[in-house]
């Protein structure tokens, strides 16, 4: 099998990347949320700038597709009026945060993100990997504990903040004036002990080398964790949650959604429209919270990645009706697993040779259960996903 390129940043507005259908500029919603202005302008953008095409990303980011370099340009003039985007690479890159969009008004999340948002962007910020990210969980429920994040903002013991490293049992106290200056401080350490060697580094790899925390967050243990459960499409007490096929819509969709409110960009691939009391009645939605295609993730796969060894897509949706109740499948192009980092039951990794390999449990750069599965074969017989023995 072909190593994947491991290039140890993300992709954004400022400093996108070239993939098979032209650039993808990636857009970091401020607060997780897109007003109808902004959500009408990025639609607009790109259908001018791009294919039409917009992915969700994995840590609830929206992403243009299919941008000509000649275009770049006049495209971020647009993001910039619609003011989505950072005046510098390194803030962009700093800027990595993901927020639960089940926030309420007067619950402290969007006042936490605000003054993180803007701690972030002064010069003098930690100059965190760009993969190192923040995930502001402190509603009143955690719903990000299956998001990447390096540094949480979550509800402690006693219902106050608590700020706490990815991977550490405890952290330290905090209040929504104190949260951002807590969490820089503790990004700064994971600078200064030696986290990001070469530029690149995670949190939670950071603590298992043996990396000892300071002090302070230690003094309070975090609230146990257990795995969330997938969300479902349907009506939630902040408007209608929303799927669609691989995380991905078409401008024109977005356009429409924008005209009910404003959205909510999840990390879940998903879309939650703000006030709705019901899904529009338009094409490429997923409202069934019994649909399998939820059950079913995809990175963009060949042509559309350079990196993919096989379509993907077209080889996940004829495997999703064949999936038992409560299984989930992810199809990587190739073994970095870019669109499912966290392990799957099932995943179906590309080969050279355009066969797959399946790892159960794990993710896409895991030792495999079966090798050299051909698409055509697996498809005719979706049972070898639940076999034993190694292909022949």
């Amino acid at each position: 099998m072909s190593d994947p390129v491991i290039k140890g940043w993300c992709p954004g507005a400022l400093r996108p990347m070239m993939s098979g259908d032209g650039l993808v500029v990636r857009v970091r919603p401020r607060g997780g949320r897109l007003t109808p202005e902004q959500a009408k302008g990025i639609a607009d953008l790109s259908a001018r700038f791009g294919n039409g095409l917009i992915d969700l990303s994995a840590r609830a980011n929206v992403q243009l597709r299919g941008v000509a370099e000649a275009s770049h340009g006049p495209l971020i003039e647009g993001l910039s009026a619609l003011g989505v985007i950072d005046e510098t690479t390194e803030a962009e890159s700093r800027r990595n945060i993901t927020v639960t969009p089940y926030w309420q008004e007067d619950d402290g999340v969007q006042e936490v993100v605000r003054s993180l948002t803007e701690a972030l962007s002064h010069p003098d910020a930690p100059a965190t990997p760009g993969k190192f990210g923040y995930a502001v969980d402190c509603g009143a429920e955690p719903v990000l504990s299956e998001t990447s994040a390096d540094i949480r903002i979550e509800r402690g013991p006693g219902g106050g903040l608590l700020v706490r490293a990815d991977g550490a049992a405890t952290g330290t106290e905090a209040t929504p004036a104190t949260a951002a200056r807590l969490a820089l401080r503790l990004a700064e350490w994971f600078l200064e002990t030696g986290g990001a060697p070469e530029g690149r580094g995670r949190m939670a790899a950071h603590l298992a080398r043996g990396a000892t925390l300071p002090d302070a967050f230690t003094e309070i243990p975090a609230l146990p964790r257990a795995a969330a459960a997938a969300p479902l499409p349907g009506l939630l007490p902040q408007g209608f949650l929303v799927g669609f096929e691989f995380g991905q819509m078409t401008a024109e969709t977005v356009s429409v959604l924008a005209e009910i409110g404003p959205l909510r960009v999840t990390p879940w691939r998903m879309i939650l429209i703000e006030g709705a009391a019901e899904a529009p009645r338009i094409p490429g939605l997923i409202t069934d919270p019994a649909d399998p295609m939820l059950r079913v993730t995809a990175c963009t796969g060949a042509p559309g990645c350079p990196q993919a060894l096989i379509a993907t897509r077209p080889l996940a949706q004829a495997l999703c009706p064949s999936l038992a109740p409560g299984t989930r499948l992810h199809v990587s192009g190739c073994a970095k697993g870019c669109a499912h980092p966290t392990p799957a039951p099932l995943v179906l990794v590309g080969r050279a040779d355009g066969s797959v390999d399946l790892i159960r449990m794990g993710t896409a750069a895991d030792t495999p259960s079966l090798t050299g599965l051909i698409p055509a074969t697996l498809t005719a017989n979706p049972a070898l996903l639940t076999e034993t023995e190694h292909a022949t």
